[in-house]
């Protein structure tokens, strides 16, 4: 059974593309890049990953809401994408420990969506045309008013949004009695990977984005971690500076996603745009170094530069995407410091990469 709203929505693609279908959630009109995610499970999880701020999700399985929402299954303390499009918005869930439905939770967070188009039509144009920005309303299908409100949504490339969804205030997760302590840079972080971290034995830290190394050193932590989060790694300097300060010291770090780039950035090699990012929890990668595969859960629209990864002789390329042949992680010569592009915490997703974090407190540990 889907979900029947009275009011009819309306999506608006950059490039012209424009569908009907029924609204779901608030009554409203909302913005941002369109990108599709490719998990079969997890709707909730991936609305409160913070590193969809700003992005309006397709979501290609099709039916969402049939289970509900739960409070032990958000990333963040609420949803922080820009607006939802699927096929089938289900009013009824099945699962006996869901809260509420699907519906209910984005009325009370204020989210805007559509469901009724033909998704499966809509991510291969997005595929052959590459990420653009959007706008969904369930106010007016006036082609006008959605072109005006289109025209106020800013492009993804040189956006940075990692200081809007970051803490405001220092916080601690763990056990204080744990045998290590990690500071972490929240650039957008998800709660499962500070659980991941600290299940391991670690007291952590949580700091703004923009904090700078002496404050986080001055708490006298064994190790660094630099999390995810959104936006353009290429307009965060003050997150670069700190990372090439970590490094400097020959502290041990770990960087996930959005720190991956970062630390990328901190040993001089750019990134770019990708023409569709890498969004699910199905992209197989291999770990060069094991010579294993992994299947990984991934939400990035950057990448690392391979070719100059190539060229530098302080890095080695560690983990590749074996859909596209792009950088998936990466280690620093001489140093205590790695990153992958992926998340390792699988939230949701397959656990072949949770090692990664056991990687880290060995580094820890020596």
């Amino acid at each position: 059974m889907s979900y029947s709203n009275p009011n009819k929505a309306y999506l608006l693609l950059e490039d012209g593309t424009y569908l009907e279908g029924e609204a779901c959630g608030v009554k409203g009109t909302t913005g941002g890049e369109i990108c599709f995610n490719t998990g079969m499970t997890g709707y909730q999880e991936i609305y409160t990953d913070p590193s969809y701020y700003g992005q309006v999700i397709i979501n290609t399985v099709s039916h969402i809401g049939n289970y509900g929402v739960e409070a032990s299954e958000q990333e963040s303390s609420a949803p922080k994408f820009a607006g939802l499009i699927c096929k089938d918005f289900a009013d009824v869930f099945s699962r006996k420990v869901a809260e509420s439905s699907l519906q209910a939770y984005f009325e009370k967070h204020n989210v805007v969506g559509i469901h009724g188009v033909d998704t499966r039509m809509l991510v291969r144009h997005i595929r052959n045309n590459g990420a653009q920005n959007c706008v969904i309303s369930s106010e007016s299908g006036d082609l006008a008013f959605l072109k005006k409100k289109l025209s106020e949504v800013p492009p993804m490339g040189g956006l940075e949004l990692s200081s809007i969804v970051s803490t405001k205030e220092p916080y601690f997760i763990g056990e204080e009695s744990a045998p290590y302590k990690v500071a972490v840079l929240d650039l957008g972080i998800k709660t499962s990977i500070l659980s991941n971290i600290a299940t391991r034995g670690a007291y952590l830290k949580v700091f703004p984005g923009k904090t700078t190394f002496a404050e986080m050193e001055a708490w006298g932590p064994h190790g660094y971690f630099i999390s995810n989060g959104p936006g353009d790694p290429s307009t965060m300097p003050y997150a670069v500076e700190t990372v090439k300060n970590i490094l400097a010291a020959d502290k041990p770090l770990f960087g996930i996603c959005l720190g991956h780039q970062i630390l990328a950035q901190a040993v001089g090699i750019s990134t770019y745009k990708m023409h569709n990012g890498h969004r699910g929890c199905n992209q197989p990668v291999k770990n060069l170094i094991t010579g294993k595969g992994e299947i990984t859960s991934q939400n990035h629209g950057f990448a690392v530069n391979m070719e100059e990864l190539k060229k530098s002789p302080n890095v080695e390329l560690t983990h590749i995407n074996l859909n596209d042949d792009t950088v998936e992680g990466i280690r620093i010569k001489g140093k205590r410091a790695f990153s992958v592009q992926y998340h390792p915490e699988s939230s949701p997703g397959p656990h072949d990469s949770r090692y990664l974090f056991d990687d880290f407190i060995a580094l820890l540990k020596a």
